[in-house]
């Protein structure tokens, strides 16, 4: 793996902004992974960024061990599951073009609804068997979105904030389930062969801008408000989306 200078700079912000998405607003991680796409193609880019995204969970975790309400977590695992073997297999057909576009829609398509349902909810009379529906559908699309990407976390921001959660129990809540999702999707990345004794010898040199961002987030986060924290998660994600779409 040969990396010039500009590349090796491009992976400690990598590393940060990971660190930092963890610990403090989480939708800022999909910059990371556009980050890491200018680096490595697409695919490959997937797998080498997984163990960084591992490496932040652990420090999340340890951090707001106590921020997690598990019922919301429980209730998306068979879905997610459902959603990351969808994901294996569409990774051994698409493209790094089609890849990125996918994401982007998805994501930007799911950060309307949050905010439709958030002005007209009321008035849009949702049919009851729709809003059953919803959870799974939003948890298969996060397992989906995971695999294909490391890029759910507009997927699961759109969940948490239709939970109302306090900033801390969203970001503990999601910390956790990044973390077991994460070591899923671990055996499905090296059977793709986007793990390799390189791509961890890169990730190793990351721990410490991961640690880093880490810090500089959970720093953040104590001083953001309840409602200019859920204006970032959405400002964050739908720039994000577009950056996809359309770079």
């Amino acid at each position: 793996m040969q990396l010039d200078g500009l590349d090796i700079v491009i992976g400690i912000a990598t590393g940060l902004m990971i660190g930092f998405s963890k610990t403090g607003v989480p939708s800022s991680g999909i910059f990371a992974v556009t980050l890491m796409a200018m680096i490595f193609p697409a695919k490959d880019s997937v797998g080498i960024i997984l163990p960084m995204l591992i490496t932040g969970d652990i420090i999340a975790v340890a951090y707001y061990r106590r921020k997690v309400i598990w019922k919301y977590l429980i209730v998306l695992i068979p879905w997610v599951l459902i959603g990351v073997v969808a994901g294996y297999f569409f990774l051994e057909v698409v493209n790094d073009r089609q890849l990125k576009l996918t994401i982007g829609c998805l994501v930007l398509a799911l950060i309307v609804l949050h905010l439709v349902r958030e002005r007209f909810g009321a008035k849009l009379g949702v049919p009851s068997w729709l809003a059953r529906w919803l959870n799974p559908f939003l948890g298969a699309l996060a397992g989906f979105a995971t695999m294909i990407g490391n890029a759910a976390g507009g997927v699961m921001s759109i969940y948490l904030l239709g939970k109302k959660l306090p900033k801390e129990v969203f970001v503990g809540t999601g910390a956790w389930f990044f973390f077991l999702i994460n070591l899923l999707k671990v055996p499905f990345s090296v059977q793709l062969g986007m793990i390799t004794r390189d791509s961890l010898i890169f990730n190793a040199w990351m721990i410490v801008p991961i640690a880093a961002g880490s810090w500089i987030g959970i720093r953040v986060l104590a001083k953001l408000s309840d409602r200019w924290f859920q204006y970032s998660v959405l400002a964050l994600s739908a720039a994000g989306s577009i950056k996809l779409i359309f770079f």
